[in-house]
């Protein structure tokens, strides 16, 4: 009987716990359900007087949710920390963290999704900062947070410059009101702050990055070129010259003394522009060129020649864009002489001019080099000697700066030699004039071909440029 009684409780136990723990499972499930419902039925009369578009319905569903969570579980299970909170102890941010952190889906709820999508975060932050520096009054958060709908923010304070957007009845001052357009033009400053000091430190990241083209480091002398052994007509023709077939040189214009003792220096420190780089052949393009970007062909590569003799040496260059050989190139100099001629006349400054090409050469044929470890164009330079042999003279194509000219070339050659040995191919004499005849320090150089890339070309301006300022300083 006694083991019958017993046998009994323990059913009775079992089957009351049974009942608890699915009672307790259901009402769970039941709070669960009407939370939701609340959250569904609060955030639809949130919703309706909203306008910020998609995703409002939402974000209200889920912040009633959540603020419904807290309350459940704050008041049902945590009486503790709602006493905490209601005293306004200061431990009370402690204990909502660690419970945040242990409930995933309540954190998530909390951090509520979405809800900071007009900057105000960041805008109590920046100014909470300028505040502590003392920059702003202290009621400078409350009076606007941002500029005046409409206003367009200056200083890079726009699109794509990384400060926030504003639309039309956020959180901007009001019209009127002398405390709102102080603090909706202190914002306006500290945005502009803000970006002033973005730039800055981009800028300094982009002086510590290497140059597309830089890492370039002058040549010392390498190896010194005796005159003495250029004494003779041949010796010197042999090593510094290409005659075309169809033109003639003598030695009373090829003479090694007297073209190195002709004095080529000019003064950096006259005014305007010292130097003029342009282009007969202004479409001339490399093998990875970009069609239709003149940046990618000869004159991008002029720029980098002007910018290395402007930043590096300090020269006044003015590089002249025209385009004369877009219909063809049989009269490009003649279409070029009068406009060269205007930019000397409205220039008087200018002492030496540069008419920049690049070569066209067999496609088996590589005019480049190993250069310090930067692949590099071979160049030429180029003179035209109004001569023919057929001919003679050609007395319409004078050129009364022609053995300037010849000087000119030939202290380049022997400096590329010296500094840069193989890098300058031998200098090419051909039988016209090609407007050489403007100033005395005219040079016409022939940089790489149409089958080197862009890279290859712009490496050589770095040379170029060092040579070019060795004899114009007459070190």
């Amino acid at each position: 009987m006694l083991r019958e009684r017993k046998c009994l409780a323990v059913k009775r136990e079992r089957n009351g716990g049974i009942f608890g723990r699915a009672f307790a499972g259901k009402a769970v499930a039941a709070a669960v359900l009407l939370l939701s419902l609340q959250a569904v039925l609060q955030g639809c009369a949130r919703a309706e007087g909203r306008t910020e578009g998609a995703g409002t319905l939402k974000e209200a569903m889920l912040g009633e949710l959540a603020d419904r969570a807290e309350k459940a579980i704050y008041g049902s299970f945590l009486c503790g920390l709602t006493f905490l909170q209601e005293r306004e102890r200061n431990s009370y941010w402690l204990v909502q963290e660690q419970i945040d952190s242990v409930l995933p889906f309540y954190g998530y709820l909390m951090e509520r999704p979405g809800g900071d999508t007009d900057g105000e975060g960041e805008r109590r932050f920046l100014l909470t900062e300028a505040e502590e520096r003392g920059e702003i009054p202290e009621d400078g958060a409350e009076n606007g947070a941002g500029p005046a709908a409409g206003e367009e923010q200056e200083s890079g304070a726009g699109a794509g410059s990384g400060a926030p957007e504003y639309a039309a009845g956020r959180e901007g001052p009001e019209e009127g009101g002398e405390a709102q357009e102080g603090s909706g033009r202190m914002w306006e400053d500290l945005l502009r702050e803000e970006n002033e000091a973005a730039l800055l430190r981009q800028q300094e990241s982009a002086s510590d990055t290497p140059d597309t083209y830089g890492n370039f480091t002058p040549h010392g002398l390498q190896s010194p070129i005796d005159l003495n052994a250029l004494g003779s007509y041949e010796t010197l023709l042999k090593e510094f010259y290409t005659v075309d077939p169809n033109t003639m040189a003598g030695s009373s214009q090829l003479d090694a003394d007297r073209l190195a003792l002709k004095d080529l220096t000019i003064d950096k420190g006259t005014e305007g522009p010292q130097i003029l780089i342009y282009h007969t052949h202004s479409q001339e393009a490399f093998s990875d060129s970009v069609p239709g970007d003149d940046s990618t062909g000869i004159q991008g590569v002029g720029e980098r020649l002007a910018e290395i003799l402007r930043n590096t040496y300090g020269y006044q260059v003015l590089h002249h864009t025209g385009e004369y050989d877009v219909e063809g190139r049989d009269d490009a100099y003649a279409n070029a002489l009068p406009a060269i001629r205007q930019v000397l006349e409205e220039n008087p400054s200018i002492q030496v001019v540069i008419d920049l090409h690049r070569d066209e050469m067999p496609e088996s044929t590589r005019l480049v080099m190993d250069l310090d470890g930067r692949p590099t164009a071979r160049f030429m330079f180029f003179n035209g000697l109004s001569r023919t042999r057929t001919t003679g003279d050609i007395d319409y194509l004078y050129n009364e700066y022609l053995d300037d000219n010849l000087a000119f070339s030939f202290q380049m050659q022997r400096k590329a030699m010296e500094y840069y040995p193989g890098l300058a191919r031998k200098i090419y004499l051909k039988g016209y004039r090609y407007n050489m005849h403007l100033k005395p320090r005219s040079l016409l150089i022939e940089l790489g071909a149409q089958n080197n890339t862009l890279e290859e070309a712009m490496n050589a301006c770095d040379p170029l440029a060092h040579i070019l300022d060795l004899v114009l300083s007459g070190e």
